[in-house]
């Protein structure tokens, strides 16, 4: 699998959203209409060694390949990079297309409690031919008492009508997928 050529494009509205709903607390922001989302904050560690070890696998694709899924993509999560995700089993992959609309180096910003925190992250896009239209958002996140958090961010609807009718299938994926992230961002922090 390899990411497409230029001609394809974001599909979604609201783009660049789930970096605005990151400064945000947990439902505090607005989520457009007709869109289902995710917002999932974990604590995964503590310390400047554990931010860095979350920060540095958001950014290297690691979040991914600790869930199971296959990766085609740049080194670094960097904005316009495209990915293409393998999800499924062994050979039975459904490869999902998508675009990096920002990016975060690890940096001092506004959390979600308005203080600052240290904070390092990308948000993507899908493309044509992902089953879903939308974005999602993996994040690093050290306050100033050292805790670590993890936080997934993604809003979606199905990208056309076979996709809707498999919904109460791809909800419980994505259920499944989110866990998967969880502990591979634990993973990531595992030993500070």
């Amino acid at each position: 699998m390899s990411p497409k050529a230029s001609q394809d494009r974001l599909d979604y509205p609201f783009m660049g959203l789930t970096r605005l709903m990151a400064q945000k607390r947990a439902g505090t922001g607005q989520w457009p209409k007709g869109f289902g989302h995710v917002d999932k904050t974990v604590s995964v560690g503590h310390g400047r060694a554990a931010f860095s070890a979350l920060a540095e696998g958001i950014l290297g694709w690691e979040i991914q390949q600790g869930a199971g899924l296959t990766v085609a993509a740049p080194p670094r999560a960097v904005v316009g990079a495209r990915v293409v995700s393998g999800f499924g089993v062994g050979n039975l992959r459904l490869p999902v297309p998508c675009e990096v609309v920002w990016a975060m180096e690890p940096q001092l910003a506004p959390g979600p409690d308005g203080t600052e925190v240290r904070m390092a992250g990308f948000g993507y896009g899908t493309l044509p031919g992902h089953p879903a239209l939308g974005e999602e958002a993996f994040i690093a996140m050290m306050g100033a008492d050292g805790r670590v958090q993890f936080r997934l961010l993604a809003f979606s609807k199905p990208a056309g009508l076979i996709f809707a009718l498999g919904s109460p299938v791809t909800k419980l994926a994505q259920a499944g997928v989110t866990r998967s992230y969880q502990h591979a961002a634990r993973s990531l922090t595992g030993g500070f």
